[in-house]
């Protein structure tokens, strides 16, 4: 099964399948994997061990950053992730980012953010949409309409703990005035915003 792949120039963690969401747009539904990659479907969640093992078998000079991205939402493990990301942090020179949906604290029932100070260098957000029912219209979240509060509450406390955070939209599924209305949410909470193509 695949744990570690490559995107352009960032090396990709698969850690989990597990995620609150079913959204849309989402990669999962239109393929097995990304990029060329082989499947991302998990047959089981590795081990922190197994992760290790193969991050120390990596030449990770070849990579720009590591990346907790794959085929589910990288927070569902994420004391495992921490854990991955110190070692990572103590052993190699690099950035390491986390791809996620903001909602770490609603899965967790905790104010999440300060596990990542220290361990993580960019926290990249799915914004989606400017507001509740848009997003959970679009994301299909499980959590329901307090979502989006939850996602910006996420953010803006990692801002405020020195984290780098970027939020996304995707261009294809939002409109020129929803650009402009995630941009206005962002300058408020203090984030960059990416307006990102559909993969």
């Amino acid at each position: 099964m695949t744990i570690l792949y490559t995107v352009k120039n960032g090396l990709y963690i698969n850690l989990t399948n597990r995620c609150p969401c079913a959204c849309t747009f989402c990669l999962r539904q239109k393929g097995d994997g990304v990029y060329g990659s082989d499947s991302l479907w998990l047959e089981r969640e590795p081990t922190v061990e197994e992760v290790l093992e193969q991050i120390d078998n990596t030449d990770l000079t070849k990579f720009d950053e590591v990346v907790f991205c794959g085929y589910g939402e990288p927070t569902e493990r994420l004391f495992d992730l921490v854990k991955i990301a110190e070692h990572i942090k103590q052993n190699y020179n690099i950035p390491i980012r986390v791809n996620t949906n903001g909602l770490s604290d609603l899965i967790w029932q905790d104010d999440t953010a300060k596990y990542f100070v220290g361990k993580v260098d960019v926290l990249s957000i799915s914004l989606n949409s400017t507001n509740a029912e848009g997003y959970l219209a679009l994301t299909r979240s499980k959590f329901g309409i307090k979502s989006f509060e939850a996602l910006k509450k996420f953010a803006k406390s990692a801002r405020e703990l020195r984290i780098s955070v970027v939020m996304t939209i995707v261009d294809t599924v939002t409109t020129l005035d929803e650009q402009k209305k995630a941009k206005q949410i962002c300058d408020e909470l203090g984030v960059a915003l990416r307006i990102r193509p559909l993969e």
